[in-house]
């Protein structure tokens, strides 16, 4: 298993090392030994869409390899300055779903919370990498997205999105749950995180504490898209959470060049349940305006989603989906238009 070079892992250091995070094109050339022929590439798509990468993450990568699966997730590329037809800066349609106050709402019973823009790490196939956070933030209108919520008997979920909710510390994180379970209706919290896939050390002990004490039920989805991403670090942060009976799903991109193969999902499905996460979605690219050099072709995710269903027990493989605007739901891979 590959661990990550001597950076600190103490909890008490999570927001000094977020703090380290690389954000520019020349730290992140000379750290990985990238060859600077390509900075202007990386410094064009930069400027679109800012770098930011933790020390912890740039540990598990290969250096000097710029093919690495976590490298290509992060490395900002030439491709994404090419306009496409159909790749739009709201691909998901949240614009229309939004309540106001930092609230979306797509689907019956759920309601998702904008808590923050800020992340521990920007993947470049990120659907919200153009959303306007500055003004579509909860914690910028938290009373009045609370009393949304409130007076909604319907909403028996809230998703604690972004951004990531774990770039919150943990005392404005634990305000916001105060709020959220005096809500009698809410029976679940839901937070959607890739935070300790990139930073371990951010599943502090008060944040365990707090998760284990909730009067509701909380569910972690985290983000992992490789099985280089499942780490010692990784299964040491999540056991504390896993053993106090918190559910840990995981959700998934996929994505060309990185984790378009069977081989690859299947290890991740695998290493997912070994550290107590089970998989969970394996999303279609969402068409966001740069990131169509990810984008994978239907039939072939028709292919892999078959070959994992004939190696791996039903438990492991995650449902193949796509988010369609306007839709009750989630849209199976099956059930997509060509």
């Amino acid at each position: 298993m590959i661990t990550p070079n001597a950076i600190s892992l103490k909890q008490d250091d999570w927001q000094k090392a977020l703090a380290r995070a690389i954000k520019t094109p020349e730290a992140l050339a000379e750290r990985l030994g990238l060859s600077l022929e390509s900075l202007p590439a990386l410094k064009g798509a930069h400027g679109a869409f800012p770098i930011k990468v933790t020390d912890y993450w740039l540990g598990l990568i290969e250096r000097g390899n710029p093919n690495d699966p976590l490298l290509r997730q992060i490395l900002p590329d030439a491709a994404e300055l090419i306009e496409v037809d159909g790749y739009i800066t709201d691909p998901v349609d949240d614009d229309a779903a939004y309540r106001g106050n930092g609230v979306i709402q797509k689907y019956q019973g759920r309601a998702l919370l904008i808590t923050t823009g800020a992340c521990a790490i920007h993947c470049r196939y990120c659907f919200r990498r153009h959303y306007p956070y500055d003004e579509n933030s909860s914690l910028k209108h938290l009373s009045d997205a609370v009393d949304l919520l409130a007076n909604d008997t319907s909403i028996s979920e809230v998703i604690l999105s972004g951004g990531d909710p774990l770039s919150l510390s943990d005392r404005r994180l634990s305000e916001l749950l105060d709020q959220l379970e005096a809500i009698p209706h809410i029976k679940r919290i839901r937070l959607h995180t890739r935070t300790p896939v990139v930073l371990p050390q951010r599943i502090t002990d008060k944040l365990i504490e707090r998760l284990c004490s909730s009067s509701k039920s909380i569910c972690v989805v985290l983000h992992a898209n490789h099985p280089n991403e499942i780490t010692q670090e990784l299964a040491a942060a999540l056991a504390p959470l896993k053993n106090s009976g918190v559910s840990l799903l995981n959700q998934s991109v996929l994505l060309k060049g990185i984790n378009d193969s069977a081989d690859i999902l299947s290890e991740l499905s695998e290493k997912l349940f070994s550290v107590g996460v089970l998989p969970y979605y394996c999303h279609l690219l969402d068409p966001v305006q740069g990131a169509a050099h990810f984008d994978v072709e239907k039939l072939a995710a028709e292919q892999i989603e078959a070959e994992l269903k004939a190696t791996l027990p039903g438990y492991l493989v995650p449902k193949f989906v796509r988010e369609v605007p306007h839709a009750s739901s989630k849209i199976a891979l099956a059930d997509l238009a060509q």
